[in-house]
């Protein structure tokens, strides 16, 4: 099933709770929120406090996407912050079954990020411990890139595997 997911990245953060109301508003079926450590990526954005503060301003499920090294780490953190899913890319983990099993065990919903080079042979096995793949259609870190349409055949695999499942 396709959802809408509306990104707080380019929201104005002095006004969040409203921004995210429009969202609400115009029919979007999550808030997505863009975690970023300043390692994994370049550039820094939120954490656990503001994923508290929007629980509180949304009835939406809250989209977690950790573009942090270590997500493992800070699974706890963000699932008791308010976070329904929680993203992480298999590339910055140790183990990408703990890190599902830690998400699960916190009560939220675990997903993958698949970057536009990444292998899909290493998330196929995946499907049926997930509830969501996240399809970058640009790399992770920056704002304002060009949409990469070279990904769209990966996104059509993995719906032909999902619809197997």
């Amino acid at each position: 099933m396709i959802k809408i997911a509306a990104s707080v990245l380019s929201a104005d953060f002095s006004r969040l709770g409203e921004e995210v109301k429009k969202a609400e508003d115009a029919g979007a079926d999550l808030i997505h929120v863009d975690v970023m450590d300043g390692h994994f990526v370049p550039n820094i954005t939120m954490g656990p406090l503001v994923v508290k503060a929007l629980k509180k301003a949304t009835k939406l499920p809250l989209d977690v996407h950790l573009m942090i090294e270590s997500p493992e780490k800070y699974i706890r953190q963000f699932a008791e912050a308010g976070s329904d899913i929680i993203s992480f890319h298999t590339e910055a983990v140790a183990s990408v079954d703990n890190a599902i099993s830690e998400i699960r065990k916190y009560g939220a919903r675990p997903a993958i990020a698949v970057n536009p080079d990444s292998d899909l042979s290493i998330q196929e096995n995946l499907l049926k411990d997930l509830t969501m793949v996240l399809f970058m259609t640009v790399f992770p870190g920056f704002e304002g890139q060009k949409f990469m349409p070279e990904v769209l055949p990966k996104i059509r695999r993995f719906r032909e595997l999902s619809v197997k499942r």
